[in-house]
């Protein structure tokens, strides 16, 4: 599971026009799933989102995590993450999962995520064509996948 995080001051998505989702303070949370991803990863991934100290403290300081600030999260299904542009200039989105694998668990990871910050997360539509839009507040932007703990 790999995942784009921004730290954001305020995100919506837009679909056909409407507005379907926004938040103010927070994180924008793109998130693409593959074959091999399990419960595990979602576990390990939403404890290190919800505790990264990229917030600012009272000093101006990122030392403050989603969880100390009570921020809002909105969660975008990104199947693109997981693009292999190796060969050729058109990329390939085999590693990505199919909906049937990718939906289950983009699911548990919204569900995983609002337990762990008692409220809801707010989410675009899995499969849609989605504006997306964000104000990134920074700019922060970190990228963790969780096949890869660095």
């Amino acid at each position: 599971m790999k995942v784009v995080i921004q730290r954001v001051t305020e995100a919506s998505v837009t679909i056909h026009k409407i507005k379907v989702a926004t938040i103010n303070q927070g994180l924008l949370i793109l998130v693409g799933i593959v074959n091999q991803d399990t419960q595990e990863d979602i576990d390990w991934l939403v404890r290190k989102i919800t505790n990264l100290r990229i917030f600012n403290d009272e000093n101006g300081v990122m030392n403050k995590s989603l969880l100390d600030t009570n921020g809002n999260v909105l969660v975008v299904s990104q199947f693109t993450l997981h693009a292999s542009t190796k060969k050729g200039n058109r990329p390939s989105y085999i590693k990505a999962a199919k909906a049937d694998v990718a939906i289950p668990l983009y699911e548990k990871f919204v569900k995983t995520l609002e337990n762990e910050i008692g409220k809801k997360v707010q989410t675009g539509e899995f499969g849609a064509d989605m504006k997306v839009a964000l104000l990134n507040d920074g700019p922060i932007t970190i990228i963790i996948d969780s096949k890869n703990k660095e």
